[in-house]
């Protein structure tokens, strides 16, 4: 099988395997952080950052250390420590250089550890063996898919609150899951475009 170019997985992280619409994964920071457009676009910006970032050391950890050493049964463990360490670096980097943002954040920066779309990505990335390259190029489009998700989500959700009146029981999450859905179907039609498995 030929190898997949970078900039086939990158535009598929995107749009056809969307992390976020296609797996579902992240979405306990995306229903928390979806209500303001600034604080899901700083949400967005993180998880890219972070994700492009732990996506492309976690390859490096598992194919020249745990690989060559016989310790894949530990990645699991090591992709966390990796995640956590990075997270722990850009809240320290948020919190010196953008307070408004790391006061905007709050609690939910430090939750980008647990974010499973972040985790996700780096699983995904040694299911499919792909090299640090192809891993590079799916962690940013998968962060930017991701970001382009809770951006869409927020703006219909702040949209939404100005000029319509909702239900009382689909204020908040219920509507958000409702309009992710059709979201999601909605990036469904870019799928016969780029597949990638």
């Amino acid at each position: 099988m030929d190898p997949i170019n970078p900039l086939t997985l990158f535009f598929a992280a995107i749009f056809t395997n969307n992390i976020l619409l296609t797996n579902f994964l992240g979405l306990c920071p995306f229903l928390s952080m979806s209500g303001r457009k600034k604080s899901a676009l700083g949400m967005g910006a993180a998880v890219v950052f972070v994700m492009a970032s732990t996506t492309a050391l976690n390859n490096l950890v598992h194919y020249k250390v745990l690989v060559p050493l016989g310790l894949e049964h530990f990645r699991f463990i090591v992709f966390i420590v990796v995640i956590a360490a990075f997270v722990q670096l850009v809240e320290m980097t948020v919190e010196r250089f953008f307070p408004a943002l790391y006061f905007s954040l709050g609690i939910f920066l430090p939750l980008i550890t647990v974010n499973c779309a972040i985790f996700g990505a780096s699983l995904f990335m040694v299911i499919r063996k792909y090299d640090f390259v192809q891993s590079l190029a799916y962690g940013v489009g998968s962060g930017i898919g991701w970001m382009l998700a809770i951006i869409a989500i927020s703006s219909i959700r702040e949209k939404l609150q100005k000029t319509a009146k909702l239900p009382k029981g689909l204020e908040g999450p219920a509507i958000t899951l409702i309009i992710t859905g059709l979201l999601a179907l909605a990036f469904l039609a870019f799928s016969g475009m780029i597949r990638v498995q």
